[in-house]
């Protein structure tokens, strides 16, 4: 009798994740969302200039316009998301794009100030429902265990189409032609039609229902489908849903970097240090190049809400010291000034990249399947509220107040990163 035995074979070594790039959805995503990106840049590179010197208004006038704009946008990403869920997020985004595409088009002529006015709460509003319903669509369209690298990589590509954007809108100012602005704004609203075409070729998969898999009983099917319609008619409103609000809330905090980056920091380096002034430009170009190279390193090994709440506080607590850094930079020489704004973009972005490549993942994991859009309605509302309540907040308490107020906004940002890995750990508890 042979008393060997056969040795169990070894197990096969786990296939690599497949490239993102031979992903025909997020193909698709990159089209849709470099086309918008580009017209994007393009428009808010010009559009000051154009309200003012086109258009006729004071600056004044554009930025009350500008405020009470982003006041009516706060409302607006719920309704888009709750429809995404309703009826198909496809369908909703073709609306919302050619309802900006006309908007856009129409500041070409906005000779009238309500006109103005108007036009500029739709072309808002427009704009954060347009996020929420792409929220809702990227559930629908990325498989879960890719989602995240997936967003990082479209997040880069939205970066490089702001990129070009912005180059093409510093050819239109070299014109400085009424005739130049207003084809410049014109191709703006072109970019919303243009991106109906990758837009129209996005494909969301149809999973397989248990009675489509082979072995599983038409009753075992039924039960789940009675199980999940329960579960979704059990399941709180968004609004009841206190720790994922939590989430949201805290998240919206440290989204407030976007508004030290683009108003703050401009203004506290133009009144209160010695840095050159076209640095404001220039630093720009840094935290865009930086997005560019680093977002999708950010989001790897970011595979649950555990890993995802620990990306979000570090983040966090990069913010935090990048508004120390820019405090120090006052009452500096100009060149030590330049040197200390630079290390605090660099910190910043930093902060930047990985609290967003956790904050995706957490605004997923933690909403209901059947309830996507509706959550990421509600999750673009709070990041609303701190881009339209942002920029009057800062600029009221935190650069009258110097290192004092940098110090305090920095301590609210650390907070808020510190408190949300255990409002995640809440939030997944309810969710189970």
């Amino acid at each position: 009798m042979n008393s060997r035995t056969t040795p169990a074979p070894k197990p096969a070594p786990p296939a690599p994740p497949p490239r993102l790039g031979s992903d025909p959805a997020v193909r698709g995503l990159a089209a849709l969302l470099l086309v918008n990106a580009v017209g994007n840049g393009l428009f808010l590179t010009v559009s000051t200039l154009w309200f003012t010197r086109g258009l006729g208004y004071s600056v004044e006038q554009v930025g009350m316009v500008l405020t009470v704009a982003g006041l009516c946008a706060i409302p607006a990403a719920l309704p888009a998301g709750r429809a995404c869920d309703r009826w198909n997020a496809k369908k909703v985004l073709v609306l919302l794009q050619l309802l900006q595409a006309a908007a856009i088009a129409l500041y070409a002529v906005a000779g009238s100030f309500f006109l103005f006015l108007v036009l500029a709460c739709l072309a808002t509003a427009g704009n954060r429902a347009n996020a929420a319903a792409r929220g809702a669509l990227y559930a629908h369209v990325l498989p879960p265990d890719r989602r995240t690298r997936a967003l990082a990589l479209l997040r880069a590509v939205n970066n490089v189409g702001i990129g070009a954007g912005a180059a093409l809108g510093s050819a239109v100012l070299a014109f400085d032609t009424h005739t130049a602005y207003r084809g410049a704004i014109c191709l703006s609203a072109a970019a919303f039609l243009l991106a109906l075409i990758p837009l129209h070729l996005i494909t969301a998969p149809h999973p397989q229902t248990p009675a489509q898999i082979p072995g599983t009983a038409g009753t075992a099917a039924s039960r789940q489908d009675t199980s999940a319609s329960r579960a979704g008619r059990h399941s709180p409103h968004p609004l009841r849903d206190v720790p994922y609000l939590a989430v949201t809330a805290l998240n919206a905090v440290v989204n407030t970097l976007y508004v030290v980056l683009e108003v703050a920091l401009p203004l506290w380096l133009l009144t209160r240090t010695s840095a050159p002034q076209a640095m404001v430009g220039w630093l720009l170009v840094v935290n865009t190049a930086l997005v560019i190279a680093l977002q999708v390193r950010a989001a790897r090994g970011i595979t649950g809400t555990v890993q995802a709440a620990r990306a979000f506080r570090r983040g966090g607590l990069f913010v935090a010291a990048a508004c120390i850094t820019i405090a120090c930079a006052a009452g500096r020489a100009p060149g030590i000034a330049a040197v200390i704004l630079v290390g605090a973009v660099v910190v910043l972005t930093l902060g930047e990249v990985t609290s967003q490549a956790g904050s995706w993942t957490l605004s997923y994991d933690l909403a209901p399947e059947h309830a996507q859009g509706t959550y990421q309605g509600i999750y673009q509302t709070g990041i609303s509220v701190s881009q339209a309540l942002g920029p009057g907040l800062l600029t009221a308490f935190v650069l009258p107040n110097g290192t004092a107020g940098w110090s305090t906004l920095a301590a609210l940002f650390a907070t808020a990163a510190l408190a949300l890995p255990a409002a995640a750990r809440w939030a997944a508890r309810r969710r189970r």
